[in-house]
């Protein structure tokens, strides 16, 4: 059986919050979202270390880890206003990539069947595959969409040999029938992979992918509303996969294939919220922060903030349905307050 706690490192849950234990479903049954560490890299194609991911994520904010965490442009404090519990890590030995895979994803189809949103940290992107399949398996099967934000399409086959690594877990996916072909949505591809054959796989699937240059050309917002489209006909629910190097090397240096001309870090938390705002999010994960590659936490921070613009967009999307109210995004910081006068003094002016 797995073992639950910090599988590397100190014994910390994300910023503070509440522990709970997957063997005692009481300690979780009531949560909103439980955040679960996959610590894996074993399915990493050149520069590992993304095994470290989920205790960087956990524990890299100048605040103090209080559990609380008020949004400056939500007004929500995600963390306090929703039930959020860290489960800490599954064990997940890098030299078994499936006994780890199915290891994780009983812990995920778990969680999912209290009606809890898992909210996994990885680990590389070869945990997708789980974390998906697990809550495909609560959720409905079929019935969940993923947008899957990378710079890779992360599609193909068989790779060094394995039908397991973190260049193949959406194929996996489609395959199993865990979720449509038609309704998985890839934003921010670029790069030189994958090659014909598996691009025209792609497209007998019906899948839907953003390269960055469609993105730059018609605009993330514009991108994003057509595939929320697609994601929501005749599916109940989404799973958001956040890999890291979906971003510019130059705003998330550590992780293991970095490919330049991506997303800024500004656009991703931009489009996490947007996604957790106007979407029924059922799952999530993080993947591919890399530590050891990192320079001045950069990209431990982004995926920190990543996890909180989620959960922030989450609880601000249940308290307006609970309300009866809309936010709106371009609400003034100080609304209500008085407003400073710019006149000057009268005694100030002088004549000319």
């Amino acid at each position: 059986m797995p073992r639950y706690g910090p599988q590397f490192g100190p014994d910390i849950t994300f910023l503070g919050i509440d522990r709970c234990s997957i063997d005692e479903p009481e300690t979780y049954d009531n949560a909103d979202v439980v955040i679960v560490g996959a610590p894996f890299d074993g399915g990493t194609s050149w520069r590992a270390g993304a095994r470290f991911g989920p205790q960087a994520i956990r524990m890299t904010d100048y605040n103090p880890h209080d559990g609380s965490r008020p949004s400056l442009a939500l007004r929500v404090d995600g963390l306090a206003d929703m039930r959020v519990v860290d489960a800490g890590d599954v064990e997940m030995y890098s030299g078994d990539a499936a006994r780890s895979c199915a290891d994780l994803e009983v812990v995920i189809e778990k969680i999912a069947s209290t009606g809890a949103i898992p909210l996994i940290l990885g680990g590389d992107h070869t945990v997708t595959w789980p974390n998906v399949t697990g809550t495909a398996r609560a959720r409905g099967w079929g019935r969940v969409s993923v947008i899957h934000f990378d710079a890779h399409a992360d599609t193909g086959d068989i790779e060094f040999g394995s039908l397991v690594g973190h260049g193949q877990p959406m194929r996996r996916l489609i395959e199993s029938g865990a979720v449509r072909g038609d309704r998985f949505l890839q934003v921010g591809l670029r790069g030189y992979w994958p090659g014909p054959e598996t691009l025209d796989w792609m497209a007998e699937q019906g899948m839907r992918s953003y390269e960055m240059t469609e993105i730059v050309h018609r605009g993330l917002n514009e991108c994003l509303t057509e595939a929320f489209t697609i994601a929501m006909d005749d599916c109940d629910g989404v799973f958001l996969s956040v890999d890291i190097d979906v971003c510019d090397p130059g705003a998330a240096p550590g992780t293991g294939t970095p490919e330049s001309g991506g997303l800024s870090a500004r656009e991703l938390l931009d489009a996490v919220r947007r996604i957790a705002l106007e979407l029924p999010v059922v799952g999530m994960d993080v993947v591919e922060v890399a530590p050891p590659y990192d320079h001045a936490d950069i990209t431990a921070m982004l995926g920190n903030r990543v996890v909180l613009e989620a959960i922030s967009g989450i609880a601000r999307r249940r308290q307006d349905a609970a309300n009866g109210t809309t936010w709106d995004p371009l609400q003034p910081l100080l609304a209500g307050r008085k407003k400073p006068s710019t006149a000057l003094p009268e005694d100030s002016l002088t004549a000319e």
